[in-house]
């Protein structure tokens, strides 16, 4: 995989005339870790101009798995427009596979190789920090169902009737915890993401959430991206 790794530098360097960098998201572990019969497209992180974002999808076949290589340096109100679109590409070509899927690649530190997390039934929408407020209000009297914010300043903000309260400043490394805590019969989890997180922070918090061990609970596909 390293050797892969080379390649793609290798590829950009011949095919546009200059050698492309992409900075791939970091996880310490990943599930997925091998995918057959697969093509790449490529979100770009231009350091001269950090507001830009460029999309190569030459290669994009529909019928095949898509390897979605995002830059861990883009925001996600950068990228998430573009996944988007790919997204909407792919559901509406005709020519269609149905058992392909569609993947993140990412770094996997612990086996220094590359690493994939799915995304295929994944619904981006966008809200307002208005509506977004609504959406966690409503959860917290909901019963079973449980919001999590992810703020651009690491902080955490779980509300869920099943905790009596909203949680603030809650972090990371006890995300876990509360999920568990939260794990009931017929529940449901809904994702809610600050759009100025990087694509790093992203890819960190659906990896510690994957890993999470839940038996009753739901995580939602749709996943709010608020400002």
């Amino acid at each position: 995989m390293r050797y892969y790794i080379l390649l793609i530098t290798i590829f950009f360097m011949f095919s546009c005339g200059n050698e492309r960098v992409l900075h791939l998201p970091e996880v310490n572990h990943s599930e997925i870790t091998d995918i057959k019969d697969v093509s790449h497209a490529y979100l770009f992180y231009d350091e001269t101009k950090t507001d830009s974002v460029e999309l190569n999808r030459k290669n994009l076949i529909s019928t095949t798995n898509w390897l979605i290589n995002v830059d861990k340096r883009l925001t996600l109100k950068q990228a998430i427009p573009h996944i988007k679109y790919l997204q909407d590409k792919k559901a509406n070509s005709s020519h269609k596979n149905e058992t392909a899927k569609n993947y993140f690649t990412c770094n996997d530190t612990s086996r220094k190789d590359l690493g994939f997390i799915e995304f295929t039934d994944v619904s981006f929408k966008n809200e307002s920090l208005d509506n977004y407020s609504g959406v966690l209000s409503s959860f917290e009297d909901s019963g079973n169902s449980t919001a999590i914010a992810f703020e651009d300043d690491n902080e955490i903000t779980i509300a869920s009737a099943l905790l009596n309260s909203v949680i603030l400043e809650t972090t990371k490394d006890s995300l876990s915890y509360y999920l568990k805590k939260c794990d009931t019969i017929n529940g449901m989890i809904l994702l809610n993401f600050n759009e100025a997180l990087t694509f790093q922070n992203y890819i960190e918090y659906k990896s510690l959430i994957s890993k999470t061990v839940l038996n009753h609970t739901e995580i939602s596909n749709t996943e709010f991206i608020f400002n």
